[in-house]
């Protein structure tokens, strides 16, 4: 009998036993990072990329679409750097931040916001209800910032290991996700957390640090990053480093 590889291994360990690990071919001429698509989609499936490097990114009544970019856009916990206007806001932001309190909100405002040069989303609703079971598994995470008791801004993304993927982010008042990403990341290194994978370019994340790396290397980081473990609970971490 082959041995199961360290993929399928995390992934019954983190997701559960119902895990069906599914491998995707990764070839070095894939157009833009394209390796394929699928007719269907399901949290185990999503898991199985995710474990590769792999996720999925289409519009909702297209074939699911997985992608696996080179070069690959990755923001280094040691090289994260703070803007010093974000510093300064910080100091008397009129925001409180929370930690997976509003999940299904966070991503069905990540799917609905208006954003500029943007016609439509790509976060239809299969990917929500793929994204809320890997959520309730404790695989996907939210950050909230709150005004009052009303959404101001957040994100969402997946958590394996020392490796946060970033999916989405959204804004209503000013600075609001912003700030909740910088908070996320004094928490995450506190935890020991190694990198974020941006996925592709994006302004937003550059201004912090983030760069290129080339494919191969960024499977080698997560061969080695995702079966590692934080050493603290993050949440914890998050609630502590909002209070201050």
């Amino acid at each position: 009998m082959e041995r199961a590889s360290w993929h399928e291994q995390l992934g019954t360990e983190l997701y559960g036993s119902d895990f069906s690990f599914v491998r995707f071919p990764i070839r070095s001429n894939v157009r833009e990072g394209l390796l394929g698509y699928t007719e269907i989609i399901n949290s185990s499936l999503v898991f199985s990329a995710y474990l590769q490097g792999i996720f999925p990114w289409y519009n909702e009544d297209d074939p699911v679409l997985w992608w696996s970019p080179d070069p690959r856009f990755v923001l280094p916990v040691q090289e994260f750097h703070m803007p010093r206007s974000a510093a300064r806001f910080l100091k008397n932001t009129p925001y409180t931040y929370t930690m997976d309190k509003a999940f299904v909100d966070v991503i069905t405002w990540c799917a609905n916001v208006k954003r500029r040069d943007q016609n439509g989303t790509w976060i239809g609703n299969d990917m929500i209800d793929v994204y809320c079971e890997l959520f309730e598994r404790g695989i996907a995470h939210s950050v909230e910032a709150w005004s009052g008791t009303e959404l101001a801004g957040g994100f969402y993304g997946v958590l394996i290991g020392k490796v946060f993927c970033g999916e989405s982010m959204f804004t209503l008042r000013p600075n609001a996700g912003k700030s909740a990403f910088i908070l996320f990341m004094r928490a995450f290194e506190t935890c020991g957390g190694a990198l974020v994978d941006s996925q592709v370019y994006t302004e937003n994340i550059a201004r912090y640090g983030a760069r290129n790396i080339s494919r191969a290397a960024f499977l080698r980081m997560e061969s080695e990053l995702l079966p590692a473990r934080l050493h603290s609970d993050m949440r914890t971490a998050f609630a502590e480093v909002a209070r201050q």
